[in-house]
């Protein structure tokens, strides 16, 4: 039996780096890439980065697919996907606190106007604006779970007012939680910023609409690093041009790599980042190596996904 990585993206993760880093924990398994899988028979385990519909198809005796990240939605919409084919995702701080990071820095550079700043450089134009205060300033987390929390402590850890929505009430300290449908609205209402860590699921995909928009404060700013198909985008351009919101900044897109006709790229109140959030594994690696020894020894495997509920 083998484990095949095919990760589609060597641009961030070339198949033989992941491979030689991960025979340095498992240095007797038969790890194999996709440029060269060899019998497709004996694959008993795929990981992957991105995933085409049908792909298991493509592997007789595929027990687990393993995702190098938390998304997992591609996967899971695989009408083909056979019942035995198990699905694990990674969890890591590495690029948890990666993404919190990016929602800082541009929470930041509205709060001291570098944005602004940057524009009258060009024009050598000499105007300055008072910094906005982190302790009247709040900061909506969307979604509390592993990541959400990396991101709502670092906004805390820099005294910001962080609320936060799940969709069970959670007791966090320091945020003020809120859940279900009225809860959302409330705390959207009250926020300067909202930054959504949700995942994809039947429940979130396109709930980012004109309609959600109306709740928003007409001063926020919208920051997705969750998955990209929580976002109706067209509603979003409209709620932009109707100053239902300030602004949004997208790393995550419906379609990604993001089409060059697509509007949102010329939109002026639109900032867009490649999918870059978070960028690093970490040692979530070893948990990829770790997951195929329990696979050949039939052990419980780790951060398997609940696919009823999709994550």
């Amino acid at each position: 039996m083998a484990l095949l990585i095919d990760v589609k993206h060597p641009d961030w993760m070339k198949d033989d780096d992941l491979r030689a880093e991960l025979s340095r924990f498992y240095p007797e398994a038969d790890i194999r890439t996709g440029d060269n899988p060899g019998n497709l028979e004996e694959i008993d385990m795929l990981t992957v980065s991105s995933y085409f519909p049908g792909e298991a198809l493509r592997y007789p005796n595929l027990k687990l697919i393993q995702k190098t990240g938390a998304g997992v939605n591609n996967i899971l919409a695989d009408q083909q996907l056979p019942e035995s084919v198990q699905v694990a995702r990674l969890q890591t701080d590495t690029s948890g606190g990666e993404m919190a990071e990016y929602a800082l820095a541009y929470v930041l550079q509205e709060q001291r106007h570098l944005r602004q700043y940057h524009q009258q450089q060009a024009r050598a134009e000499w105007k300055f604006y008072p910094p906005r205060k982190a302790a009247e300033t709040t900061v909506a987390i969307l979604g509390l779970g592993r990541i959400g929390l990396l991101v709502a402590q670092r906004f805390i850890d820099n005294h910001f007012n962080v609320t936060g929505w799940s969709r069970s009430l959670k007791n966090i300290a320091g945020v003020e939680c809120h859940a279900a449908a009225d809860g959302l609205s409330k705390a959207l209402e009250s926020a300067d910023y909202v930054v959504s860590v949700l995942p994809s699921t039947p429940q979130t995909r396109g709930m980012f609409n004109h309609d959600l928009f109306k709740s928003f404060n007409p001063q926020a700013f919208f920051i997705n690093v969750g998955r990209g198909d929580l976002v109706n985008e067209a509603d979003l351009l409209q709620a932009l041009d109707d100053d239902l919101l300030a602004g949004a900044i997208l790393d995550v897109m419906s379609v990604e790599p993001l089409p060059a006709d697509n509007p949102l790229w010329l939109h002026s109140r639109v900032q867009l980042t490649p999918h870059v959030s978070g960028f690093h594994l970490g040692d979530a690696i070893i948990d990829i190596a770790e997951n195929y020894r329990r696979l050949q020894n039939d052990e419980p495997l780790l951060n398997l996904v609940d696919l009823e509920r999709g994550y």
